[in-house]
């Protein structure tokens, strides 16, 4: 099929949904079909098979867009809306495939040019722009009315997590769903490795994360646990990997005032090339995530490590997380700081934690797992258009 992918986002960049739209695009590329990735004017250009990257029309003062609902993002999804139109104007496709929210202009498309789409869905746009801002509150009836529309009018759903294919259950029971985790990303790694014992100077154990710094990632839990963890191993480092300059420069403030000193490292991000070589450093992995619903992309990845994972026990993480494969908290600083020294402490348990995980990663979130779905579930869509309107496929202009 020839498909218009739209990706909301700086495309490439080294951050969760931008390196699941490089996956998918690779994916249905290999499969043979052609397709056009609309996306922001920020970004790398990445050479994938089958793939034609086009991008919308920079505006100067709109640059280092951040994940999540922003007026950066609006603005940029206005200038997505416009080349979308422009696109299937000039060209034939017979599928648009529209990532979070740019499911309403695949929805505008479908209405105005009836090109059937599937909606990408990687979190809840209701509840994502509600919980940033909280003004946004009364208008949630209509954000999940405007959401809940664009569910029935797509011709099916990836969900990323099941709470996520909930949503559409409720909304639409006999829609088609296809609910896609993502997958570990280690794969072969490639590049030199850094010995952070060395260039750090470490002199004992390492508790790691991985992942930017936004608000809801906790880390400001993080931080305060690791005060906790301190009292009885003082030996312990925290390695912080990822975030841009200001996040990190607000959290070294916030670790001098509480007396962290030389125990906490921000060493900014890393490719994702070499992820494997500075998770499998760790003694602990921890994802102190505070927020949100959907799974975090580095969960699978932590799991992949061989390195036993301490996370807080909440829905973005419980949907794939549970005590066989992981030490489960409550977002508190003394339980994220029990759970994390009993894995420090002991060595069989933390050892056995990471090979439940690891095994489990190989039957359920490998890239044979993703491919083997994802091409499962377009056969199915194809199936479900010639069913529903034999002469959707292809587009009625």
């Amino acid at each position: 099929m020839k498909i218009l992918l739209l990706a909301p986002q700086p495309f490439y960049q080294l951050r969760g949904t931008p390196i699941a739209v490089r996956l998918l695009a690779e994916v249905l590329g290999k499969q043979g079909h052609l397709i056009t990735l609309l996306t922001y004017h920020e970004g790398d250009d990445v050479e994938i098979a089958n793939v034609s990257i086009r991008r919308v029309s920079g505006i100067p003062f709109v640059n280092k867009i951040p994940p999540g609902p922003s007026i950066k993002k609006i603005l940029c999804d206005l200038l997505l809306l416009h080349e979308s139109i422009r696109l299937v104007k000039a060209d034939r496709y017979d599928l648009v495939h529209a990532v979070e929210e740019a499911s309403f202009i695949a929805a505008v498309l479908k209405k105005r040019y009836g090109i059937p789409f599937i909606y990408d869905m990687d979190s809840s746009m209701a509840q994502q722009i509600t919980e940033k801002f909280a003004v946004a509150g009364i208008l949630k009836p209509f954000l999940s009315s405007l959401e809940n529309y664009t569910i029935r009018q797509s011709l099916g759903v990836i969900a990323v997590c099941k709470y996520l294919e909930d949503i559409v259950f409720a909304v639409d029971p006999t829609k088609p769903v296809l609910r896609l985790e993502d997958i570990s990303l280690l794969g072969d790694q490639v590049g030199e490795e850094e010995d952070l014992k060395e260039t750090l100077r470490i002199d004992g154990k390492i508790i790691m994360y991985v992942g930017n710094l936004e608000k809801y990632q906790g880390v400001d839990l993080l931080l305060r646990s690791h005060q906790k963890v301190l009292e009885e191993i003082q030996s312990a480092h925290l390695v912080v990997v990822g975030g841009n300059k200001r996040a990190i420069e607000k959290y070294r403030r916030k670790a001098s005032l509480l007396n962290l000193g030389s125990r906490v490292h921000f060493i900014g991000p890393r490719p994702l090339s070499r992820l494997g070589s500075y998770l499998v450093q760790a003694d602990v992995l921890v994802s102190p995530r505070i927020r949100g619903a959907n799974t975090p992309m580095k969960i699978y990845s932590y799991l992949d490590s061989g390195k036993p994972v301490v996370a807080t026990s909440l829905l973005t993480h419980t949907q794939v997380l549970n005590h066989e494969i992981a030490v489960m908290v409550a977002p508190d600083p003394m339980d994220m700081a029990q759970g994390t020294l009993a894995l420090l402490k002991d060595e069989e348990r933390a050892k056995g934690v990471a090979r439940r995980a690891k095994e489990r990663v190989r039957r359920e979130f490998s890239r044979e797992a993703y491919e083997r779905k994802l091409s499962g579930f377009y056969v199915e869509i194809e199936n479900e258009a010639v069913r529903s309107q034999p002469s959707q496929m292809g587009g009625n202009r």
